[in-house]
């Protein structure tokens, strides 16, 4: 029997822009099962200049990096299969690496941190499509304040559909 995970400390989340010596790290952590059951096969690589309307982080607390992060421009990828939102709309995907760090509450606090910038930048939606098997991201992302919106077919699968509105903004697509 393992012990109970010491309760989660308020703490500040740090995401820095990935840069290129980050992809072994990130890799790696792609590469370990609790990733990989969930994450498609592709291995992550930098967003260039030719995929602007992505950005990519690496989360950290304490100055540990721990996690993943990409968040992009959901009007540059219409084939994705998530629908009409409104413009300046975001999606992300994430996923914690380190596996002594899953488990332990970080997902949906450093979500939800993410999603504050944002909102308090003025997006008016965030988006994200877990796999609707994923109960433990989608435990996050309800705590983070995502609400399910139903099921979808996407490039990727069978997804479902969770938004966070902005409660400042206006979000018909």
């Amino acid at each position: 029997m393992t012990a109970p995970a010491p309760p989660l400390r308020r703490a500040a989340y740090r995401f820095r822009s990935m840069a290129a010596q980050d992809l072994a790290m990130v890799r790696a952590w792609q590469a370990a099962p609790h990733v990989q059951e969930w994450w498609d096969d592709d291995p992550i690589t930098l967003a260039s200049e030719d995929e602007p309307a992505m950005d990519q982080y690496i989360v950290a607390i304490d100055g540990r990096p721990f996690a993943y992060l990409q968040c992009y421009q959901q009007s540059a990828y219409p084939e994705n299969g998530l629908g009409a939102h409104p413009l300046g709309a975001r999606g992300i995907d994430q996923f914690i690496g380190a596996p002594d760090m899953v488990g332990r509450g970080h997902g949906s606090v450093f979500i939800r941190a993410f999603l504050n910038r944002m909102l308090a930048a003025g997006v008016p939606r965030v988006l994200t499509d877990p796999n609707p098997a994923n109960e433990r991201a989608i435990r996050a992302y309800a705590k983070a304040g995502f609400c399910r919106i139903g099921l979808i077919d996407t490039i990727d699968g069978r997804a479902l559909l969770m938004i966070r509105d902005n409660p400042g903004l206006p979000t018909t697509p």
